[in-house]
């Protein structure tokens, strides 16, 4: 394996010219009021997602005799999307390994672009096991996420396209998954300017890199044991990469987590104030911004939107999430007695304090309650959490007992 070098990263971003979009530098008002920040929409990229890079260029420098034998992948989806685009390129023929449970969406969006698709029973892992073992008995070029070199140098191009477009950029914050992308921004951007401050995110349930970083013991055996049950599925790697981990050390100045309702937020926010559609894994950076996990107050930063292929059946439900998170939905629950007038004056003072009531559901009252107690159970539209709390307050002033 060969050394990352910056003429490799060089090289990428010559080669890249006109197959990836060198992606706007936004600026992101209303996000936070802690920093200047900008935002990179990589969910913009072609395949919607940064992947097309490191893929563009590692397919690039195969060789005639390489390329006749064909290449695989395995990918929860944005990866396996990027494979594919730059295999059709290059008219080579891609299999793609995922696992069952990917995206529907992303399986169909990797599907469009003419490959052979493999569907693993069960997690990344097998899929990854699966298209190795494809790889030894064809001979087809193994095409890894995140820990090989030339993904790494493609990854990198985001990093000089942030400093070209934010010279006075003070930090860059990136998403992690197995750490292709933010090794090769950190590596990128230091070779630049060294000032420069570079953090990766990672979702709090599948933290590997994170931990490893914490620890400074990277190459253990067994791989850390992770949950991984994050919505943000195209970060959700179990073990961090032995060339990614070591970049990580040398370059990364911190990493840290965010909770699924931390990235649904972020998604939220994203969607309302930007107009952008992010996925988990893409918005984990903003999420760690908004919620203050890093030292940014006063910097001029950007974060990364590594990816915006969000599965549009569950956007709903984040949607809903980043709402509870924030206080702008809310449910309660109103201990009352069980007589005329009541849901009257409930509603009168939920309407004075300017709150919207979009259901309401009446339970009877259990064994150790009044016979004639019952339950008031609301669910109603907020402002944010400091309103939540006023209307509490007028609710208990009234003499209405909250569960």
């Amino acid at each position: 394996m060969s050394e990352l070098t910056f003429d490799m990263v060089h090289n990428a971003n010559q080669l890249l010219r006109g197959i990836a979009r060198k992606t706007d530098m936004i600026f992101a008002s209303g996000l936070t009021q802690t920093c200047d920040l900008r935002l990179k929409p990589e969910n913009l990229q072609k395949t919607g997602a940064f992947k097309i890079r490191g893929a563009y260029y590692k397919i690039a420098n195969l060789s005639d005799e390489q390329r006749k034998k064909g290449v695989t992948a395995c990918s929860a989806g944005n990866h396996a999307q990027g494979v594919a685009l730059a295999s059709r390129q290059f008219g080579i023929k891609a299999t793609i390994f995922l696992p069952e449970a990917a995206p529907i969406s992303k399986i169909e969006a990797t599907r469009q672009y003419g490959v052979d698709i493999c569907l693993s029973k069960g997690t990344y892992e097998n899929a990854y096991a699966d298209a190795c073992d494809f790889s030894e008995k064809t001979g087809a070029v193994f095409i890894h996420p995140f820990d090989d070199v030339d993904i790494i140098a493609g990854q990198a191009t985001v990093g000089t396209e942030i400093v070209e477009q934010f010279p006075d950029v003070d930090a860059i914050v990136v998403p992690i998954g197995g750490g292709g992308l933010v090794s090769g921004v950190a590596f990128a951007v230091k070779s630049l300017n060294p000032k420069i401050k570079v953090y990766g995110v990672q979702s709090a349930s599948a933290d590997s890199m994170a931990r490893s970083f914490a620890e400074r013991s990277f190459h253990t055996k067994e791989p850390y044991a992770s949950s991984s049950s994050t919505f943000a599925d195209g970060i959700a790697v179990k073990s961090p990469g032995k060339i990614t981990s070591e970049l990580c050390k040398k370059y990364v100045d911190d990493i840290v987590t965010v909770s699924d309702d931390e990235i649904a937020t972020a998604i939220l926010s994203l969607m309302e104030k930007q107009k952008l559609v992010s996925e988990g894994a893409g918005a984990v950076a903003v999420a760690a911004v908004m919620f203050d996990k890093l030292p940014l107050k006063g910097k001029k930063v950007c974060a990364v939107v590594s990816g915006g292929n969000i599965d549009v059946n569950i956007l709903s439900r984040v949607i809903d999430r980043g709402l509870l998170k924030s206080g702008r939905l809310t449910n309660l629950s109103i201990e009352l007695i069980d007589k005329p007038g009541q849901l009257m004056s409930v509603s009168t003072i939920i309407a004075n304090e300017g709150a919207n009531v979009i259901s309401v559901h009446y339970t009877p009252g259990g064994e150790n309650m009044d016979i004639n107690g019952c339950f008031l159970n609301i669910s109603m539209e907020t402002r944010n959490h400091e309103h939540l709390e006023h209307i509490k307050k007028a609710l208990s002033g009234e003499g209405f007992k909250l569960c």
